[in-house]
């Protein structure tokens, strides 16, 4: 079942991403295409991450290319919280129960809809990052700040970034101040008029 779609502007550099979120009896997905500029290079990534009922994070898949360079990656995380890339054990990831994919604002959703913040309320959540660039897992720490009903402070101090997220009732960020922004439909009053000469 269908439950959201969002699509995104990025800010930073040229791209787009169209996103959806999916539940089942068995849990909740979220897939979606993310197409940019890498630098200088074009890319086009498309992704999976599939979550228990709790929003545990099971497995996630991106595949795509950025300039001549193909990927293909499978992330998964046991049940014993153990990480691995494409199979091979990525250590380190212990602590992390959400996938956070680097290119995409659409897996912060899975952190918010986890924690389920109260007003006021705040936490640092690690989180284990997909860099693409780098074709690599790492930690990235992670710190989560509910100011009202669709605002969150967040922080990601290994960037040195911080700012106020604008969030959906679905969870999904509405605006990442310098990064990505919802796409709003056009209001049904405005009108395009075209002359032809």
């Amino acid at each position: 079942m269908i439950v959201a779609s969002i699509l995104w502007r990025r800010l930073d550099t040229p791209g787009h991403d169209a996103c959806r979120l999916d539940r089942d009896a068995l849990g909740w997905r979220i897939e979606g295409t993310a197409v940019f500029r890498q630098g200088t290079i074009p890319a086009q990534l498309s992704y999976r991450v599939t979550c228990d009922l709790g929003w545990h994070t099971q497995e996630g898949h991106v595949q795509g290319w950025i300039g001549a360079r193909s990927l293909d990656l499978a992330i998964t995380r046991t049940r014993a919280a153990v990480w691995t890339m494409d199979g091979a054990v990525v250590p380190d990831l212990g602590n992390c129960i959400d996938l956070d994919l680097g290119f995409t604002p659409a897996t912060n959703l899975i952190s918010l809809r986890r924690l389920a913040l109260h007003e006021g309320q705040a936490v640092e959540v690690p989180a284990a990052w997909l860099d693409v660039s780098a074709g690599t897992l790492g930690l990235l720490p992670q710190r989560y700040e509910r100011r009202t009903e669709e605002t969150y402070w967040y922080e990601a101090p290994s960037f040195g970034y911080a700012a106020l997220l604008q969030v959906a009732p679905t969870g999904f960020i509405r605006l990442y101040p310098g990064l990505w922004e919802e796409e709003r439909q056009a209001s049904p009053d405005c009108r395009i008029v075209a002359s032809v000469r």
